[in-house]
């Protein structure tokens, strides 16, 4: 099988490689990109954990094959911290203890920030809503949604 030459914008840097038609996005990003921060949690698209940004869009990287990211713009968590600096909503989740064990963590970030960048004083409705396609076995959700909250008003403040 020939691999296929991809050129893409991941976390804002131009980068290429070459993929395997049937390998899916989130294998590139971990094993040819070493972007290790979106998981596999089902392979199905069901659990949220490899959520990243495609072209402003929210979708499982699981489920998208790594060709169709040619001349896309992705975002994953490892975009997310300003050098040393976290973003609001790690800092958030960080004191809201809304993490555990980290699978579905990145997955929730990406989603959560794509919900601030559309709706910046979103209601808890609609964080929850939002957040519905991650799956969390670990924390619960009450957490997670207070952080997205407070993180929200955090980034209204600051703006």
């Amino acid at each position: 099988m020939s691999k296929i030459h991809v050129t893409t914008t991941v976390n804002g840097d131009e980068m290429e490689f070459l993929c395997d038609p049937r390998e899916t996005l989130l294998d590139v990003l971990r094993d040819r990109l070493n972007l290790t921060g979106a998981k596999e949690g089902c392979g199905t698209g069901d659990c949220g954990a490899c959520s990243v940004t495609l072209n402003g869009r929210v979708v499982c990287s699981c489920l998208v094959l790594g060709a169709e990211a040619e001349g896309a713009e992705i975002a994953t968590v490892e975009g997310m911290a300003n050098g040393e600096r976290l973003h609001p909503l790690q800092r958030k989740f960080i004191e809201h203890a809304a993490l555990q064990c980290g699978i579905c963590t990145p997955g929730i970030l990406v989603a959560a920030k794509a919900l601030l960048e559309k709706h910046p004083d979103p209601t808890e409705e609609q964080v929850r809503y939002w957040l519905a396609g991650n799956l969390c076995r670990c924390t619960g959700y009450d957490k997670i949604i207070r952080a997205v909250m407070d993180a929200a008003a955090e980034m209204r403040e600051a703006a």
